[in-house]
């Protein structure tokens, strides 16, 4: 299936994630960003454009690895000398890199409706904690037909699908799996998205 016209390049990809996210867009990345401690590696799955290493975390860490399906995302990382890999996590079961965080940033819906295998997966990875933050308001949610049918386009990384999204109670629903594991919860400044601090280990 073609990519969408938003995920062919970096500047698309920024433009509507202004557009969805507002003023509220840098704050998004700050409160995901201040989750991670100083000096810990960080393993970052369906990390687009790299938004969160580049700007947020470089020069925080220890390491840094960003996996995404989007070979063009991918290659650019790589000639900013990123350690970027391309991989289909919806298919693709191989074992994660190990590291202190693995982060998940707006793609949980990817996989449903099966989402808990790519949190265990998450888990299996990280050593200190993970961390999934996760849009609770979606365009592709409205009841307006167009509307949804563009916001379903507009986030499809060029693998299909994505018709169902979380609402902040089926979020919480899923989320409820790991309730021994949670730091904490808490929306992200204008509430579009959730973000959930899991320990690592029980």
């Amino acid at each position: 299936m073609s990519t969408s016209l938003v995920y062919r390049s970096t500047l698309g990809y920024e433009l509507l994630m202004r557009v969805l996210y507002g003023r509220h867009y840098t704050a998004r990345m700050e409160a995901v960003a201040a989750e991670v401690p100083d000096g810990a590696s960080v393993l970052e799955l369906c990390c687009g454009p790299g938004t969160l290493y580049l700007h947020h975390l470089r020069g925080r860490t220890t390491s840094y690895v960003g996996i995404d399906v989007n070979p063009g995302f991918v290659e650019r990382l790589r000639r900013q000398g990123v350690d970027a890999r391309r991989l289909d996590l919806a298919h693709d079961e191989e074992p994660l890199p190990g590291a202190d965080v693995v982060v998940l940033q707006a793609s949980l819906y990817h996989f449903l409706p099966r989402a808990e295998r790519i949190i265990d997966r998450m888990f299996d990875a990280a050593r200190e904690r993970v961390i999934v933050s996760e849009p609770v308001r979606n365009l592709a949610s409205s009841e307006l037909a167009l509307i949804a049918r563009l916001g379903r386009r507009a986030a499809d990384p060029g693998v299909g699908g994505h018709a169902q999204r979380f609402t902040e109670q089926t979020l919480a629903e899923e989320m409820a799996r790991y309730r021994e594991r949670i730091l904490r919860s808490f929306p992200i400044p204008g509430g579009r998205e959730m973000v959930y601090v899991l320990a690592a280990s029980r």
